[in-house]
């Protein structure tokens, strides 16, 4: 079986990866706070893990994965969204209004991420769904002297778990220094976390051993991966501004409610996004959502492909000259397999990807198979037509979801049935001038021409120019 080595924060090494259950490869990436819009730093582990999921299923089986991404349903920004539409006169109570929101927010997210070809996971628990499994072990924790109850919160005591800092690096000490910590008068120390908290009755609220409350964020993930996971599972994903505190604690909460479980064998962490250069930010200017992009008429599958270009463990800088780059690419690459059927994958394709995700070393085999191709465009290859094809869609490129949006709509039969004929006459008289004399026009006005024995296929490319096509027949 193919070997996949994937570089483990806990570890940091690149390591073998081996799973716990070959026939159940069960992996959990941290999901959204549906309070809004995904901006375009949000979509980035998206693609990541779906590339990730993607591999693991062609390596182990469709059927014998289990993909897990949350959606974070229970938050202050979500409260306050339903709190100001009731103030302006919204019908409902606010339970409703926030359960509104919610699905709201999830539905856009669902449409965006469908745009970047990303596939949906096989569970997709909202955190209002998980409260009395989260309350369950939250109790066990203060059975197990982990956490203690203090002034109606709960909270998890850091110095109970040995390794807590094990995953980032730091000290407990070092993260008191550098973390903004909230200093309450009921916190033993004062990295302990908050795994439940009051509610006021204008708020949602669950009832519980520890009064009316809500659970804080870091025992949603933990609560969730085990009622669908189980105790011990092979992945765990997020974005490195995640690492510290949101995965270290889950760890902490995780391992000590379940003695002996290793939670997540292999994490992984990819890094952040910059636009021209610089962090995203709305006081540059330079912040925009997913669906601002595509309202712009940027495609999806272009978004993508600018993502997987750069190594997820490297700083990814979005500009609109890779952004235009990627546009003409995969124009072209659509263009040269036309109607191609997908057949295995490259075997150097799926050796980069089981090389620690490497997105860009496998998009770089795909322009070197484009090149081949084009080598010898008189003559098809379907074989290898078929391997490009399916290459790329193992990058989640070219697929069928993703296409329509390079269809220019322009009508190029008069042009594909003249050089059709002047082809049939070369093939009697052997002079094939004329046909190259069109074909070379048609290549400098931006057709693509495609020549095999099925025929004659032109299809406009992206730097089609139509007034360069005036007076050839």
């Amino acid at each position: 079986m193919t070997q996949i080595r994937l570089t483990n924060t806990k570890t940091r090494h690149k390591d073998g990866f081996v799973p716990i259950d070959p026939t159940n490869v069960r992996m959990y990436v941290c999901g959204p706070t549906v309070y809004d819009r995904a901006h375009l730093g949000n979509a980035r582990p998206v693609v990541v893990f779906d590339v990730l999921n993607r591999l693991l299923r062609h390596v182990y089986g469709d059927d014998h994965v289990t993909y897990v991404r949350n959606f974070t349903d229970v938050d202050d920004r979500i409260n306050e969204t339903a709190q100001k539409r009731k103030a302006a006169g919204a019908k409902g109570t606010l339970e409703e209004l926030i359960h509104e929101r919610s699905n709201e927010t999830i539905a856009w997210y669902h449409d965006d991420m469908d745009a970047l070809g990303a596939l949906r996971p096989d569970y997709e628990p909202r955190a209002t769904q998980y409260i009395a499994q989260m309350i369950t072990m939250i109790a066990d924790l203060i059975a197990k002297g982990h956490a203690y109850e203090a002034e109606g919160h709960v909270l998890f005591a850091v110095e109970s778990y040995a390794e807590y800092g094990a995953l980032s690096g730091r000290t407990v000490d070092d993260m008191i220094a550098g973390a903004r910590v909230e200093v309450a008068p009921y916190k033993r120390n004062p990295m302990d976390f908050v795994l439940w908290k009051p509610s006021p009755d204008e708020l949602p609220g669950w009832d519980s051993p520890w009064g009316r409350g809500r659970p804080g964020w870091h025992i949603e993930c933990s609560a969730m991966s085990f009622e669908l996971l189980g105790e011990s599972f092979d992945i765990h994903g997020g974005g490195n501004d995640l690492m510290f505190p949101h995965h270290e604690n889950e760890i902490a909460q995780s391992c000590c409610a379940h003695e002996g479980a290793g939670f997540a064998n292999v994490w992984l962490h990819n890094e952040m996004l910059q636009v021209e250069g610089k962090k995203m930010s709305k006081s540059l200017g330079n912040f925009f959502t997913v669906r601002d992009l595509l309202d712009q008429g940027v495609p999806g599958e272009v978004i993508r492909f600018v993502f997987l270009s750069t190594h997820y463990r490297k700083p990814m800088d979005w500009t609109a000259e890779k952004a235009e780059q990627a546009k003409a690419t995969l124009v072209s690459w659509r263009r040269l397999l036309g109607s191609a059927q997908a057949g295995e994958p490259d075997a150097t394709v799926v050796s980069k990807l089981c090389d620690d995700l490497n997105t860009a070393g496998a998009i770089s085999e795909l322009h070197r198979m484009a090149k081949d191709l084009t080598a010898n465009p008189a003559e098809t290859d379907e074989e290898a037509m078929g391997t490009m094809l399916a290459s790329a869609q193992l990058l989640g490129l070219l697929t069928p979801e993703l296409s329509g949006w390079d269809k220019t709509g322009v009508d190029l039969s008069t042009f594909a049935d003249h050089l059709s004929d002047l082809r049939a006459a070369a093939m009697e008289t052997k002079d094939f001038s004329a046909v190259d004399a069109m074909k070379t026009a048609l290549l400098e006005a931006g057709v693509e021409v495609r020549m095999s024995k099925a025929g004659v296929e032109l299809e406009a490319g992206a730097n089609f120019d139509p007034a360069k096509l005036e007076g050839l027949k």
